[in-house]
């Protein structure tokens, strides 16, 4: 039994999703006891067999596909092809990569949004004329408020969390996002840095940048983009990663009080959560599409205050939510 409960242990535990580390356990000690006269070494072959057995049974859908394999940029709408050409993110991203495609960069732009115009995610599931007021002003406007977050972690994921933070967010300066609410109460910079091409006005590239208010230390730095497939509007957020990008993919859905949602689940081969790798010199991608992340963002008004409730989720289990308060700032 104790073979058996060791082997389901470390096989559940190469499977890396919950339900399969929890899993593994329980299938060894079922062979255990099953097979308790039999020698330790056929138990543990059996454990590992009974268990990608049943786990392949109870869990057919991938966490990870590969979608594309050195292709061109053009080819993926819904990723957005920037890189950190350093090993560090951090606030000064946007300014770095204006330096890099020689575009015209302008830090904390004033009045300016996420998005050009809520128009542009029209669709069948999405009518932006029925949006509130606030909700769209927020959307094309960001600038024009501030953000007051409350994060709120599941246990469970708390000691991988902090260990993600200390290796992997810190270093990097990206995807930091505050553990508590003691971190959260320290107050949240936010500002949008642009870039216009050399041959045109408009902005061509919208960075996002929260930064811990009291320290300077980076929270995130995203890009918002938006695009049509199919006569629907997505938007495309990049998080730049050293010589690679993670975008999230939302759908735009109707709220009945007004509000808009936000949304990577769907099976329209657009929405979703993407890993790409992007060649230096040929810019093309090579991409994952990472099945087992999701998320919903809520912005909506509630007796004439704005709020945000941005939900997500790892391989099917929620662990994190985070609540924003969304106010005007004085004029």
């Amino acid at each position: 039994m104790a073979v058996g409960v060791a082997s389901g242990t470390v096989a559940g535990a190469m499977g890396v999703r919950p339900q399969k580390v929890a899993l593994g356990p329980v299938v060894g000690l079922a062979v255990g006891t099953a097979m308790r006269n039999q020698p330790p070494a056929q138990v543990a072959a059996a454990t590992v067999i009974a268990f990608r057995t049943v786990s392949q049974v109870l869990f057919r859908e991938p966490q990870v596909a590969l979608v594309a394999d050195k292709v061109p940029a053009e080819r993926l709408p819904f990723v957005v092809p920037l890189e950190a050409r350093t090993r560090y993110v951090g606030t000064g991203y946007i300014r770095e990569l204006a330096e890099a495609t020689g575009g015209t960069y302008q830090e904390a732009t004033p009045d300016v949004g996420i998005v050009a115009d809520l128009d542009a995610l029209a669709g069948p599931t999405f009518d932006p004329t029925a949006v509130a007021p606030l909700v769209r002003e927020f959307y094309e406007h960001t600038t024009r408020f501030t953000l007051d977050i409350v994060p709120r972690w599941r246990a469970w994921v708390r000691p991988g969390y902090l260990l993600y933070r200390a290796l992997v967010a810190r270093p990097l300066g990206q995807a930091n996002v505050p553990m508590n609410q003691r971190e959260a109460q320290q107050g949240v910079h936010s500002r949008i840095d642009t870039i216009t091409a050399p041959d045109s006005p408009a902005v061509s590239t919208r960075g996002w940048i929260r930064s811990n208010a009291l320290t300077g230390e980076p929270i995130y730095v995203g890009i918002y983009t938006t695009y049509r497939h199919n006569d629907r509007g997505y938007v495309s957020v990049g998080f730049p990663l050293p010589q690679a990008n993670f975008t999230a993919t939302l759908a735009p859905q109707q709220r009945a009080d007004g509000g808009l949602r936000l949304t990577s689940r769907g099976s329209d081969g657009q929405t979703g959560h993407y890993l790409s790798y992007i060649d230096a010199n040929t810019r093309d991608l090579t991409t994952l599409a990472v099945h087992g992340f999701t998320e919903t963002l809520d912005v909506y008004v509630s007796n004439g205050e704005l709020y945000a409730d941005h939900a997500f989720t790892l391989f099917g289990l929620p662990f994190l939510t985070l609540e924003y308060r969304i106010t005007r700032k004085p004029t």
